[in-house]
């Protein structure tokens, strides 16, 4: 045993410091450990958003600056980084075409800048028709013609002679100006429409703000995927598990895929994802499900994540004592609007740690009082970094960092929204796990969140 427990202390107990002073010969050890990083943290210095561009104002240097900006190349780099990286028999692929250099870098993302319009234009539309933003007859009708292709999939074949058709009526030169269509080829020959924009033009930049908004989807995807990986590739003691779950999976699955209907199969995967995006579902349908389960789903998703660290924790971990320490996040409701256009502006105010009154708790906190706050002279913003003094032999787990508290246990079980946020009144009372209308409308609510870490015992004094 470490440490020998006589009493039980309550959770909503308050620890009262005394007043004199500590004439302990070995002081406790000083530990850092860095913050929790939250979505909003004022760890996290935010950039202020640069205004954006005019149309009007040239931007035949934009492209340049951006890469110069966004890439640290190296003087001495390689034109051929797989070739020279020891590689042999490396295959000349599209990815290795051209030698690497900042020139052709830039040249080709200008020209990618310019020419990405259509594939941006297709994939708004498709958002049109999956999220019913253009009504719901233009969405209908799109289901319509898949249910039709379901039941006679061989048409299929012919969707690229319905595009082409599609798009010479589109641009038909009696169609645009309202006469009827008339079956012979116009004799005038129509001049060509413009095929990019040019540089810095509106439509240029709303082409560099979707690659912006792809770039960020395409990095979201990847740091959900990564979480995964250890599990598959033999990093975690799991996979043998889920090897054998897969194959097992695979043999039940060969019979039942024979005897599934093919194409009401396809009609109904193929009209799920408009279901679950129809305004009716995201607005009622599923609040109403996730208020009902919502402190089911919070406590699986903790457990989830517990799963996860334990899974991570090494062999020293398991052979000795495991505690928590705990950290508390503040922050304070300001009226205001939540920015956008005049017309769609909403008084929904915001939340943040700036919005604190001077002289009550500061954004973060050690105690459930709310006011032991992490400077010991009461003084100053909290940097990146946070000192606690562990009792001797007690350490951070190295394996895991700061998991706030999804369930809101040190209220009660279910106290918390789906970020672990417990909602107060103005003077942080009367916890809800969602922030009352009547705390709105009198302009001042708070939240608060609590964040835990494990520490273990190693009577060696070495980590």
């Amino acid at each position: 045993m470490a440490t020998l427990n006589y009493i039980e202390i309550p959770s909503y107990a308050t620890r009262l410091r005394s007043e004199l002073s500590n004439h302990d010969l070995r002081p406790a050890p000083k530990v850092v450990t860095s913050l929790p990083r939250p979505e909003h943290s004022p760890v996290r210095k935010s950039v202020a958003p640069a205004p954006p561009m005019s149309p009007s104002k040239p931007g035949s240097n934009l492209s340049s600056m951006l890469l110069t900006s966004a890439l640290q190349l190296p003087a001495n780099m390689p034109t051929t980084p797989r070739v020279e990286s020891g590689k042999k028999g490396a295959l000349r692929l599209l990815s290795t075409r051209d030698p690497l250099s900042m020139s052709i870098t830039t040249t080709n993302f200008r020209r990618f800048v310019a020419k990405s319009g259509p594939v941006f234009w297709l994939q708004d539309r498709i958002e049109e028709i999956i999220m019913w933003k253009r009504g719901w007859k233009y969405t209908v009708v799109w289901m319509a013609a898949y249910a039709f292709l379901c039941y006679f999939p061989r048409l299929i074949f012919l969707i690229p002679h319905v595009v082409i058709l599609g798009i010479l009526l589109a641009t038909h030169p009696a169609i645009r100006k309202g006469e009827p269509l008339d079956a012979s080829i116009p004799k005038m020959t129509q001049p060509m429409p413009p095929t990019q924009p040019s540089e810095g033009s509106a439509d240029w930049l709303a082409n560099l703000q979707a690659i912006q908004n792809l770039m960020g989807s395409v990095s979201d995807a990847h740091d959900f995927a990564v979480k995964f990986v250890p599990y598959l590739t033999y990093s975690s003691p799991y996979t043998g598990t889920i090897l054998s779950l897969v194959l097992a999976s695979l043999l039940l699955m060969i019979p039942v895929v024979n005897m599934l209907p093919m194409r009401t199969t396809c009609l109904v995967l193929g009209l799920v994802p408009f279901l679950i995006t129809h305004p009716f579902t995201q607005n009622y349908l599923l609040p109403t499900l996730q208020s009902g389960f919502h402190p089911i789903l919070n406590a699986l998703r903790f457990r989830a994540l517990r799963v996860v660290d334990n899974d991570n924790l090494e062999d020293k971990h398991w052979h000795t004592e495991l505690r928590e320490v705990e950290l508390w996040e503040n922050e304070r409701w300001a009226p205001g609007t939540s920015g956008g256009p005049e017309e769609n502006a909403k008084s929904e105010g915001t939340w943040s740690k700036t919005n604190l009154k001077p002289g009550e708790r500061r954004s973060w906190t050690r105690g459930r009082d709310g006011w032991s706050g992490v400077s010991d002279d009461g003084s100053g913003e909290v940097s990146s970094n946070l000192t606690f003094s562990l009792g001797a032999g007690w350490f951070f787990v190295e394996t895991e960092d700061w998991r706030p508290d999804l369930e809101g246990s040190w209220v009660a079980p279910g106290s918390a929204d789906e970020d672990g946020w417990v909602y107060t009144n103005d003077s942080w009372l009367d916890p809800h796990p969602y922030p009352l209308e009547e705390w709105r409308s009198a302009g001042a609510m708070t939240r608060r969140r609590r964040w835990t870490r494990r520490i273990y015992y190693n009577p060696s004094g070495s980590e």
